[in-house]
Order: structure tokens, then C-alpha cells, then sequence
């Protein structure tokens, strides 16, 4: 049953360690926001717990991958017309707390809202964060505009970016596609948060998968995202 306006999607895959305490809480602390949990096809336990606790869940029969998950969270949020969704992990690291301040951030007149830990923080020395130095340098040379943590993965979404996103297959929520969005005129803003680290399980993320990632967003901002076009 819809019960507001926000719609918070909860991609999720082998997440059994941390999704309940991650749902629990905005149950029981965030009852204003609504929220669905994709689960991508987990291995583990991750749907028999949702299921157990009566949450708001779909099963996708095979792993997608972030892309497909999050894209049927949008398509959920574009059939049930919510007004705004926000993208959430289910492994603890985002914290409910600022997605209000997301919310009124988005009500400046955004399509976009990124939730930044470098708004106001410096990034620590890291191979991880020169990635992020890249990407966020190469949106900059194509795009003009600073985007100071383009691999955030808390992001919150305008009514009118959750419908394009939810009928558009090509439409991953990547830095890639921020970049995409903010030369062909989307309005996207940053907002501070802070992160916590993962509460539980292993990143998909390995060193090689890490470089493997930023490398393929840095030439796709550079190079592929110039041929798009957006209706």
C-alpha cells in the first residue's frame, strides 16, 4: 500500500547479513518514506529473511546485475507514481538520516541529487579515490560542471528522471549516465552525507573489478557518452 510520495529502492544481492537491521530501521525510524527491496537474484538467505519480516520485496528469478535491479525499482516507482526514489544499499553503508535533506535539496529544482561525501570533506589518498579523482575530472572536461563524488551510489531521483529511466533499457545508475544526463541539460546537485562501512558480507568490488569499473566509466564519459541522445 502507497503511503507517500518517496519511494526508497533497495537493490540488493547476497546481502543476508545486513539487509534486516538495514529495512528494520527505516521500518520502525523512517515510517514516512516507503520502500521496495530488489532482490537480484541472491544465492544466500537474503529473500527468505525479507520474507520472513513481511517486507516489501521482488524476487528477480537471475542475477541482473546493479543496472537491471535498480532499472525495476524505477519501473516499481514509475507504475506506483511516486514523485521521487531514491537509490539505497541494502549493506549498511547509507544512512537514512539524509535523505530528508536529499529530499530538500531536490525541491531547489533538481532532477538529481547525489548524496556526496565530498561536498565538504577531501577524499583520503586511495587507489580507490584516484578513481573517483578520474571520473569526477572527466565529467568535468565533458560536461563543465564538478561533480565531486560521481561514484556515490546514494542518489535520489525527480519524478520526471524515474519515468526516463524506467522506459529507457539503456539507462544504468552510473557515473556514466550522470554525465549523459548533465550535458544533455539534467540538473543535478550534490549534498553531504556520511557513509558507513559495509555492516556485513564482501564488496563485489575487488581491486581488479575496481580498476576494471573506473576504467570503462572513464572512457565511456570521454568517448561512447557523445553519441547518445536523449528523447
Amino acid at each position: 500500500m502507497k503511503s507517500s510520495d518517496l519511494l526508497i529502492i533497495i537493490p540488493a544481492y547476497n546481502e543476508e547479513g545486513s539487509i534486516e537491521q538495514v529495512v528494520s530501521n527505516l521500518i520502525t525510524h523512517y515510517p514516512e518514506y516507503d520502500y521496495v527491496i530488489i532482490n537480484d537474484g541472491s544465492k544466500d538467505r537474503t529473500s527468505e529473511i525479507c520474507h520472513q519480516n513481511g517486507f516489501n520485496i521482488i524476487d528477480l528469478p537471475v542475477n541482473l546485475g546493479l543496472t537491471g535491479a535498480f532499472q525495476t525499482g524505477l519501473k516499481y516507482a514509475y507504475e506506483h507514481q511516486y514523485q521521487k526514489a531514491v537509490q539505497f544499499d541494502a549493506d549498511g553503508q547509507h544512512l537514512p538520516e539524509y535523505i530528508a535533506a536529499l529530499d530538500m535539496k531536490m525541491d531547489e529544482g533538481y532532477d538529481l541529487v547525489i548524496g556526496s561525501r565530498f561536498v565538504k570533506e577531501k577524499r583520503e589518498n586511495s587507489m580507490r579515490m584516484l578513481g573517483n579523482s578520474l571520473i569526477s575530472a572527466a565529467i568535468k572536461l565533458t560536461t563543465g560542471k564538478t561533480i565531486n563524488d560521481p561514484t556515490s551510489g546514494m542518489r535520489m531521483f525527480s519524478e520526471g528522471l524515474i519515468k526516463e529511466f524506467a522506459l529507457n533499457v539503456n539507462y544504468g545508475p552510473e557515473p556514466d549516465t550522470v554525465s549523459y544526463l548533465i550535458r544533455n541539460g539534467a540538473r543535478v546537485a550534490e549534498e553531504q552525507v556520511y557513509m558507513q562501512e559495509r555492516q556485513a558480507g564482501e564488496s563485489y568490488l575487488t581491486l581488479s573489478r575496481s580498476i576494471h569499473y573506473m576504467t570503462h566509466m572513464f572512457v565511456s564519459i570521454l568517448l561512447i557518452q557523445k553519441f547518445r541522445k536523449r528523447g
